[in-house]
């Protein structure tokens, strides 16, 4: 059944110690699939400073902000911009609570219950509304215009007119549907 409503956009980040380990990105990846989301965007980066005291600035002032952005910095990660209904809501359930210890008491088939090793290192990050995805997909994908994509693409996107590319971690457009 194809959503009436329009899709909504999350931003995902796998961290660093989920990146360097191929078993953990591929679960967390079928995770993402099995769910029904549609990666829209996908960049793997190494996440700079001043990306990292932009990204958590609300922590600035809080005791584990160092440690946090400095294990942010410190290998790859996987920036996905995410599509479905509800999107913000349905990644934050699959990520589980932002403690890992809590995670695995509570939710422990929950992708921080599953991979998390600690606060600072809980696998993956989620936006928590709508407003804060915005804010953070300018900050790590800057040419990713989201007004355009409502116009031009989320279409697609909902009705599922779409190729999806295992190896760059990517759903596009499926341009011989556009024809038809």
């Amino acid at each position: 059944m194809i959503s009436q409503s329009p899709l909504q956009l999350t931003l995902a980040i796998l961290k660093p110690h989920v990146v360097k380990s191929p078993f953990a990105l591929k679960k967390i990846r079928e995770i993402i699939l099995v769910n029904g989301f549609k990666v829209v965007c996908t960049h793997r980066t190494i996440i700079s400073p001043d990306e990292a005291e932009e990204f958590y600035k609300e922590h600035r002032d809080k005791f584990f902000y160092n440690r946090l952005t400095t294990f942010m910095c410190s290998g790859p990660s996987d920036v996905h911009i995410l599509a479905n209904t509800n999107a913000v809501t349905k990644w934050r359930q699959l990520l589980g609570p932002t403690k890992v210890f809590q995670s695995q008491y509570s939710a422990p088939d929950s992708i921080r219950g599953m991979f998390g090793l600690s606060d600072t290192r809980n696998a993956a990050h989620g936006s928590d509304s709508v407003e804060s995805a915005e804010r953070e997909i300018g900050i790590f994908l800057k040419n990713f215009n989201i007004k355009e994509w409502y116009e031009n693409e989320e279409t697609y996107f909902r009705i599922g007119r779409l190729k999806f590319d295992p190896l760059l971690f990517v759903h596009t457009i499926d341009k011989d549907a556009i024809d038809t």
